[in-house]
């Protein structure tokens, strides 16, 4: 049987909140970062999470805080790479803090389609899009991420171009996330 860990993003700047920490913001009662991990603990082996701000406040959930190895916020690939660096599992699941409604078979459905195409990425998709930043990726990718990390490039999608990979369609409702304000007060 496969081990599968997971990554929760939260090391952004959040510039589109104002700066604001998402993984520390309410929504509906509870912040963010609590959503994610209810939904993840139960379907991977171990769990970490990527943050560059608050990391006392993550720390008290009990996971490993992993802050970027590179400078100036590179991106979310940074958090992918630390947490390549540090779980000790056959794949990991990487998914946002600011995406409460996650599915609860998300590691298990992703894995499943990697493993039955035998390629090492796939990607969470609805009806209409594709969601770059919930993929579970084998650990075995992290020089590839490395190196193209190296070369300057930041883009989730175009990281995972260079990949074999699947996409799994799920409800679009699972993705949803908070980006703005406004989105904070969504039913």
């Amino acid at each position: 049987m496969a081990r599968v860990a997971a990554v929760i993003l939260a090391g952004g700047q959040g510039l589109r909140m104002g700066g604001v920490d998402k993984g520390v913001l309410n929504y509906q009662g509870h912040p963010l970062i609590e959503w994610v991990l209810a939904a993840l603990a139960p379907q991977v082996g171990q769990l970490v999470i990527s943050a560059n701000r608050n990391l006392d406040a993550y720390a008290a959930y009990g996971y490993r805080v992993l802050p970027d190895t590179l400078p100036d916020y590179p991106g979310p690939l940074a958090g992918v790479l630390a947490a390549l660096d540090a779980v000790e599992a056959d794949w990991l699941l990487v998914v946002p803090c600011d995406t409460p409604h996650l599915p609860a078979d998300l590691a298990l459905r992703l894995l499943g389609a990697a493993q039955l195409e035998s390629v090492p990425l796939a990607v969470a998709a609805d009806a209409g899009r594709v969601h770059y930043s919930c993929f579970i990726v084998r650990t075995d990718q992290r020089d590839d991420l490395a190196a193209y990390l190296a070369r300057g490039e930041r883009a989730v999608r175009h990281w995972q171009a260079g990949l074999a990979s699947t996409a799994v369609r799920f409800d679009a409702a699972c993705f949803a996330n908070i980006n703005q304000p406004r989105d904070l007060q969504a039913d």
